[in-house]
């Protein structure tokens, strides 16, 4: 469902079009918005029905893997109007100035976001983000293969499993489950409690089958590995697909997270802005929109559409006893160097 090829033509209208306006496009009765979100984070029907609602607005979307990977594309110089990052991200975006406040008055559809998913300590006003979807950091796992109860991290460094094990290619996600593991926070900051935690994830290395992100789905429904470090939202997609899957979030704790639409400071068309994210909210859109995409939707009138397959699902809609275990990433400053260099040292070793 990924479009990663498009016809010359197209590309090179949109690379004129971007050329000649930036931000805003250059047919006045035509302006430019430029997407950004994870893969897969969309129902393709979804979008399609915004640009012929909108037929003045020319959308641009592109995708991105990693909180990291879309930080690093911004940082080169790329522009884009709306993106979807993670809560820690959103925090970091915040501090450096790089997000336009975001008038909730103008978004008639916020009526429907649940308070419970308001005021979050990433944005505890509310004024650089809507939420979008949330869900938790858990283990995946084949039923076939994998017969003792999930209930703890461990199992991840079980020998049993040597070879059967995918883990999340991503250095916070990885590193929640070892620090999690210890007993630590995701957020630790402390050097020799990190330490301990990149040295776990060394140790595990020989039990690894792979580290992915996306390409895990599929290998988790063919059967291809007995354990997955994975977001609930994958999960679902998962075991929608092979009913052998099961998902737990470990009693020692893990990740709730978090994922909101933000507005760049630069972006110079906040109408088009506007009316994509009050689309995102109306309750029929959103409703559609996290059936596709597996993820928890905040959205308290489409889950009343959704009805009680996803209220009563413990994977989609977590108890609060396990929800109180499970923290927010927040923004680890400078350690964020840290983790990301251990990630890599993990991988290459």
């Amino acid at each position: 469902m990924k479009k990663v090829f498009r016809m010359a033509a197209c590309a090179m209208a949109a690379v004129c079009a971007l050329a000649l306006a930036g931000c805003g496009g250059g047919d006045s009765a035509k302006t430019t918005l430029r997407i950004y979100n994870w893969g897969d984070y969309i129902d393709p029907d979804v979008l399609e029905q915004f640009k012929k609602d909108n037929p003045d607005i020319n959308v641009v979307y592109d995708m991105f893997d990693s909180n990291e990977a879309m930080l690093a594309k911004l940082d080169g110089g790329a522009q884009y109007d709306v993106y979807i990052p993670s809560d820690y991200m959103i925090e970091k975006l915040i501090k450096d100035d790089r997000l336009a406040k975001i008038d909730v008055s103008k978004i008639e559809n916020y009526k429907n976001i649940d308070d419970r998913f308001k005021n979050l300590a990433f944005d505890p006003n509310n004024e650089y983000s809507v939420p979008y979807t949330w869900g938790t950091l858990g283990i995946l796992y084949n039923k076939t293969k994998v017969t003792e109860p999930v209930t703890s991290w461990d199992i991840l460094w079980d020998e049993t499993y040597k070879g059967d094990i995918i883990m999340y290619d991503s250095a916070r996600d990885s590193m929640a489950a070892a620090l999690k593991k210890l007993g630590y926070s995701c957020n630790e900051k402390d050097t020799d409690k990190i330490n301990r935690a990149a040295q776990l994830l060394k140790d595990q290395k020989p039990l690894v089958k792979a580290y992915q992100t996306d390409a895990m789905k599929q290998e988790m429904i063919n059967g291809n590995a007995a354990l997955a470090l994975v977001y609930s939202g994958d999960a679902i997609l998962c075991m929608n697909e092979n009913p052998d899957l099961g998902y737990a979030v470990p009693e020692q704790g893990s990740n709730k997270f978090f994922d909101s639409i933000v507005v760049d400071k630069n972006c110079q068309n906040m109408d088009a802005a506007y009316r994509f994210i009050n689309y995102l909210c109306d309750a029929e859109v959103a409703a559609k929109n996290c059936e596709y995409i597996g993820y928890a939707t905040p959205n308290k009138a489409a889950l009343e559409l959704m009805g009680e397959g996803y209220v009563d699902n413990v994977v989609y809609n977590p108890s609060d006893e396990v929800l109180d275990k499970c923290e927010v990433f927040l923004d680890l400053g400078d350690l964020n160097t840290t983790y990301n260099k251990i990630w890599e040292e993990v991988k290459m070793q």
